[in-house]
């Protein structure tokens, strides 16, 4: 029974992970990059417009990691990541929800519907990274305020060594694990229910991970991007602009699935389980206000809210301990582990996925006839393309973009920029990156794609379901 729980969400996973993510190619491209140089990336050397710009390429590691997988395995490797993160971060919050509660029905109920809720987030991204080393987290500061046993707070550092060097949402981390210092002073004062994680230790702790953060090739330069994010989100707070308008995973939560419901379920129950305890409980209430504000803001990151929920309701239920002779033993947990790790990878292999199917997937998704048609018939560039495409399109065509999935990297005034002109707004035709091209590729849908149709100064080359290309008049003449 517990192998099968343990095992069901990859189980899925494997039938459902997907590698038509738009943005698993840009990173792709930059790790290829690194590993043809040798050499870190600090410029960008894959857009028009940024070309020679500061660039961090905070997801070194993690892109390092699926060009390997990638060169190895093909497009099979991209599910293969897939399905392993959720196998691992299955495997860890059941030992998170474990310890804090003794019921293992009621164990089992939390741990299905924590992963039940990252079901849009089952992609080859470095964010799986994240909600991993964020239940690491929460499992050892849960463990450690407790029982008062801070032994584990040494594994911290560790983690955000590797975490800085996978992906930037480690500031989220720091934010949580700051949350527990300030637990520890204020509860020192007599304000909340006490912990038993005392001060200097939690301290020590925050610090040695700050500290930890800063062995990545950029230094504290990795700040300037964790900074930029926390500002991004602050702002988009107070107002809706920039990529939270145009980025899908960057929207709120549409409520129109189960997983989306089983999020607000979670946040529901987490609230209702803390008034019922009546103590006012530091960390857990700022977990969970912090939880609310970053999931319910941004559907790419419901992990925080879902984790937090999870944590908080496995530690506040009081149910019936599980009989001695009813709950696993270390043994037969370790067998159950082996047991579900052996299911996963007997489906995987038992599916048959290979590329000639993924790649027709894509197919689907993502200009792969159109980057050939262009490859085929040199069509020079300088390219406009939009935002969802740039990260295939500078891995497939290896032409410079005008812009990509890095959001980050380009702004909310290049995003909107972008937006607005392959929606036709009526300035479309003044982008002066539209006007500096000689060629166009986009979705075949795209108001912009039915604009230039009807364009003189432009000739539909080519159309699919997919997308269309577009090439100046004066640039195919002169060819």
């Amino acid at each position: 029974m517990l192998a099968m729980l343990i095992a069901a969400p990859a189980l899925l996973c494997v039938g459902i992970a997907t590698v038509t993510d738009p943005d698993i190619w840009w990173h792709l491209r930059a790790g290829q990059w690194m590993m043809q140089h040798h050499a870190l990336l600090r410029v960008d050397p894959f857009s028009i417009g940024g070309a020679g710009k500061p660039w961090q390429a905070y997801s070194w590691l993690y892109e390092l990691l699926v060009i390997q997988l990638f060169q190895r395995f093909g497009l099979v490797g991209m599910v293969g990541y897939s399905t392993a993160m959720v196998f691992a971060i299955t495997l860890a919050l059941w030992h998170l929800i474990k310890r804090l509660q003794p019921n293992v029905a009621l164990t089992g109920v939390v741990l299905i519907a924590t992963c039940l809720s990252f079901g849009h987030l089952v992609t080859p991204r470095p964010w799986m990274f994240t909600i991993l080393f964020f239940v690491f987290e929460i499992d050892i500061l849960m463990h450690a305020r407790k029982t008062g046993r801070v032994i584990e707070l040494a594994w911290l550092p560790l983690i955000f060594a590797l975490w800085s060097n996978i992906h930037i949402e480690f500031i989220d981390g720091l934010m949580v694990l700051g949350l527990a210092l300030a637990e520890a002073i204020v509860t020192s004062r007599g304000i909340g229910d006490k912990t038993r994680l005392r001060t200097p230790w939690i301290f020590a702790a925050f610090t040695g991970s700050v500290l930890a953060t800063l062995v990545n090739p950029y230094g504290w330069g990795v700040y300037s991007v964790g900074f930029d994010y926390i500002h991004r989100l602050i702002s988009h707070m107070a107002a809706d602009s920039g990529g939270l308008n145009s980025i899908s995973e960057l929207q709120a939560m549409p409520f129109r699935d189960i997983i989306d419901f089983s999020v607000l379920f979670l946040a529901l129950a987490a609230a209702a389980a803390l008034t019922s305890r009546r103590r006012f409980q530091v960390f857990e209430i700022g977990l969970l206000l912090f939880g609310m504000v970053v999931s319910f803001r941004s559907r790419r990151d419901v992990w925080v809210i879902a984790i937090a929920a999870a944590a908080i309701l496995a530690s506040s239920i009081r149910a019936r301990a599980t009989a001695p002779d009813a709950a696993p033993s270390r043994w037969s947990a370790r067998l159950a582990i082996a047991a579900a790790a052996l299911l996963v990878l007997i489906a995987f292999r038992a599916t048959h996925r290979n590329d000639t199917v993924l790649q027709a997937q894509v197919a689907k998704a993502l200009p792969v006839a159109a980057v050939d048609e262009i490859r085929a018939r040199g069509y020079p560039g300088p390219l406009y393309n939009d935002f969802t495409w740039g990260g295939y399109v500078m891995w497939a065509l290896r032409m410079p973009v005008n812009i990509d999935g890095r959001a980050a990297f380009y702004g909310d005034a290049a995003i909107n920029r972008s937006d607005a002109t392959w929606m036709a707004a009526p300035d479309w035709a003044s982008d002066p990156q539209l006007k500096a091209a000689n060629l166009v590729l986009g979705p075949a849908r795209m108001p912009l794609s039915q604009e230039l149709r009807m364009d003189p100064e432009w000739l539909l080359a080519y159309e699919d379901q997919v997308a269309v290309i577009f090439v100046r008049k004066s640039a195919n003449a002169a060819k």
